[in-house]
């Protein structure tokens, strides 16, 4: 079986034609990597701490995270996409799927893990700058709940669509060599 029916193969992109995104978007894209990767270090960092400074710039990093994701969001709203890359239509759907999906848990976790913390009676400081108290009512059971959410689905799923995105990345650079990463360099 083809992985690709004789009327959907993909035509690559000749490298001079290739439609980037957005500067703004690719700067969006970017700077999200760097505060995920940031985030995920502060909680590793925070297992062997005797204090919570790694736990505090964990929860300052994923509120950075979500408010970077608003922006993004409405930056992917007032700027143009580039035309699709050519490729099956499942392959285009998964592709619109996954980024959807990412989205979403770029939304999903830093709020249920801001709101765990905040059922727990604790505000967030945003790296010294300035603290954003909690605002609900203290609620030990919820905060436990959304803690295991943050934890355990949330981190689980973006683990998950994370990979999807990487690897259908490398499989169109190094496979299909239709220059797809090159639309956010």
């Amino acid at each position: 079986m083809a992985l690709f029916p004789a009327n959907e193969a993909p035509q690559p992109i000749a490298p001079h034609g290739i439609n980037k995104w957005s500067l703004s978007s690719r700067i969006f894209h970017w700077i999200s990597v760097v505060l995920l990767i940031a985030t995920w270090a502060m909680i590793e960092l925070n297992e062997d701490a005797t204090d919570f400074t790694y736990f505090d710039l964990h929860k300052a990093f994923g509120l950075s995270v979500l408010f970077w994701t608003v922006g993004r969001i409405i930056n992917r709203f007032v700027t143009k996409a580039p035309a699709d890359v050519p490729m099956p239509k499942w392959q285009n759907k998964l592709s619109h799927l996954t980024h959807l999906a990412l989205y979403l848990i770029l939304l999903a976790m830093p709020l249920a893990g801001w709101f765990s913390v905040m059922f727990d009676g604790e505000g967030v400081s945003m790296f010294g700058l300035f603290d954003i108290p909690a605002f609900v009512s203290e609620n030990s059971d919820l905060s436990g709940t959304l803690e295991k959410i943050h934890k355990n689905l949330l981190w689980t799923l973006l683990l998950v669509f994370t990979a999807l995105h990487i690897i259908g990345a490398l499989y169109h650079q190094f496979i299909q060599k239709d220059h797809l990463i090159r639309r956010m360099r």
